[in-house]
């Protein structure tokens, strides 16, 4: 334990000097503060993206599903892929030459103030009452499971959740109030690549444990016995249904990455358009790795120890604490941390910095000078980091597993955010009345479809709460379209440019978005029953076929699209 602690120390020693040293004397103003000063380059952004978004939700939450079901829940993390594309083509152009910091400010330009503040507070409730709260207890309860805390302390598991959750918050929180969106950004790269060592690592060593030291066995194992958790084709009986890509999750989705303020602040202090274009794709290469890495040893877990668990969330810290050799475990310690610690600074940061911007600058104090803004945005990350601690502990009795529970409770905030979003870009006579109309109607009628009216009227909705997300999303976005034929603006909304950074567009983003949903749909071809769910051998006959025909339509389209920018820019050449 004693090595574990120390060599836990030293590794997150060496991120934080690290992260320290690249960002002394670089937050003494806003955009500094806030932005980074604009210069991410694309390396940066998607190592932080990526930490930002895995945490110990995904490795707990994630692997628990596999281990309980399938691969069906990987929908959420492949399919990312659509949306980072749409990000990187369409909205981060938006973003950029309008030199926003907050997507709050960005729909304040489009709309109106007061739709800026109905926003932050959807966005502020979410993050303080869901994604905080169970980023701190996902990564609270891996580091009990890992380490025995309980046992060594002598105390219950809620007083020792308690503990933990405080111990992360606290050094998180240092991050965020004092480094800003660069020191977030720097510690974020170092982690994600400790991440990456640690997401290849741990199925390797459950492949040699399932195949008494064969790797090769390990893998013929799980894709032979038992190949159905293998299936990442959800049926209506899964938490998620195939069909949900094409309707909720969709939308789900492009919220998260597009229009999250703590995703997307990192694309907004990209030092150009090309370097956020890139960072944003790479994103989307590196999260077709998640299955591999954190839902695999979910598999792997339910053929070493059966559904003997007391709880799916339990499967990926056991797997750890049963194989992880012990000179590793200070390591795997900072790189867990580390996770966790990214995506809590990530929404401290993001939280002080919209409250700063869009509401402190814009409501209470116009003429507030950076060093008045980065102070109030400290102020307030201690206050939201405090709140979060206490209700952090409160998710342990989640009854459906973290990943679903989480997932639900966004569903309060993420589409009515997309859904202003899109028309505000492609409407252009939708009034501010529309955006505010959504946002009440969406929080009341989504809680009474998932929850008041089983409770209140014992009549229960027989639709999976993604498909009634992406129904509501339907219904707001031709809410607002109404509103804009009833009271239509008086004349078209004309976006105005007025770029901080260079906005040329990085050549081959086009292109390499066509590899991108190659590589996923391949994901999915992989994961099915004509790939390794399949039932009477490893692959079917259908699998290379198909597989090979994929890969001939995603080399001449992308031939298609290089030849296209070719032609359009032939002075470039």
């Amino acid at each position: 334990m004693a090595f574990t602690i120390i060599s836990c120390a030293f590794f997150m020693g060496i991120v934080a000097w690290y992260s320290y040293m690249k960002t002394k004397n670089t937050v003494s103003d806003s955009e500094g503060y806030f932005l980074a000063g604009r210069g991410l380059t694309g390396g940066f952004i998607a190592g932080s993206l990526v930490l930002t978004n895995l945490s110990a939700e995904q490795l707990v939450g994630l692997n628990g599903q596999a281990y309980n079901s399938n691969l069906s829940n990987m929908s959420w993390e492949v399919t990312a892929g659509i949306s980072v594309t749409i990000l990187a083509l369409i909205l981060l152009p938006r973003y950029l030459g309008g030199a926003f910091t907050t997507l709050p400010q960005f729909l304040s330009t489009r709309f109106d103030h007061g739709t800026r503040t109905y926003v932050v507070i959807l966005f502020m409730l979410g993050y303080a009452f869901v994604t905080i709260p169970s980023v701190l207890y996902s990564g609270a309860l891996a580091v009990l499971q890992l380490f025995d805390v309980p046992g060594l302390l002598g105390i219950s598991l809620e007083q020792a959740l308690w503990i933990v959750v405080w111990i992360i918050g606290i050094i998180g929180a240092a991050y965020a109030i004092f480094g800003g969106l660069r020191a977030v950004a720097i510690s974020d790269t170092l982690n994600g690549i400790g991440l990456l060592i640690v997401g290849i690592l741990v199925p390797i060593l459950g492949f040699i444990a399932l195949g008494d030291g064969s790797i090769m066995e390990g893998m013929k194992t799980i894709s032979t016995d038992n190949p159905e958790k293998l299936n990442a084709i959800g049926s209506r009986d899964d938490s998620v249904p195939f069909g949900t890509i094409f309707s909720g999750m969709l939308f789900m989705n492009l919220f998260y990455w597009g229009t999250n303020q703590y995703v997307i602040q990192r694309t907004l202090g990209a030092k150009s358009l090309a370097e956020g274009q890139k960072g944003v794709l790479l994103t989307g290469f590196l999260k077709i790795l998640v299955p591999f890495m954190m839902m695999i040893p979910g598999v792997i877990a339910f053929h070493l120890y059966g559904p003997s668990l007391a709880t799916m969330d339990l499967a990926y810290p056991t797997l750890i604490n049963d194989l992880f050799p012990t000179i590793l475990t200070g390591f795997f310690l900072a790189v867990l941390l580390g996770a966790v610690l990214s995506s809590f600074n990530s929404l401290l940061n993001s939280a002080s910095t919209m409250f700063a911007y869009d509401i402190y600058k814009a409501a209470i104090n116009k003429g507030a000078t950076d060093k008045q803004m980065i102070r109030v945005s400290q102020w307030f990350g201690t206050i939201l980091g405090l709140v979060t601690f206490f209700i952090a502990p409160l998710l342990l009795r989640a009854p459906d597993g973290l990943w679903n529970i989480i997932r639900q409770f966004t569903g309060f905030f993420n589409i009515p955010i997309v859904a202003i979003v899109l028309v505000g870009i492609f409407a252009k006579r939708v009034p501010p009345i529309g955006p505010k109309i959504v946002i009440i109607f969406h929080v009341i009628t989504y809680y009474m479809l998932l929850w008041g009216l089983p409770a209140f009227f014992n009549i229960e909705i027989p639709i999976n709460y993604i498909h009634i997300a992406g129904i509501l999303f339907f219904v707001e976005v031709g809410t607002m379209l109404v509103a804009g034929k009833v009271r239509p603006l008086p004349e078209d909304f004309v976006f105005k440019a007025d770029p901080k950074v260079d906005t040329t567009p990085w050549k081959y983003a086009v292109p390499v978005s066509i590899i991108l949903f190659g590589l996923m749909l391949f994901t999915y071809i992989l994961f099915s029953p004509i790939g390794l769910a399949y039932t009477n051998g490893i692959v079917s006959g259908w699998f290379w076929p198909v597989s090979i025909a994929l890969l001939i339509v995603t080399a001449v389209l992308y031939y298609i699209a290089l030849k296209t920018w070719k032609r359009k820019n032939a002075a470039d050449f």
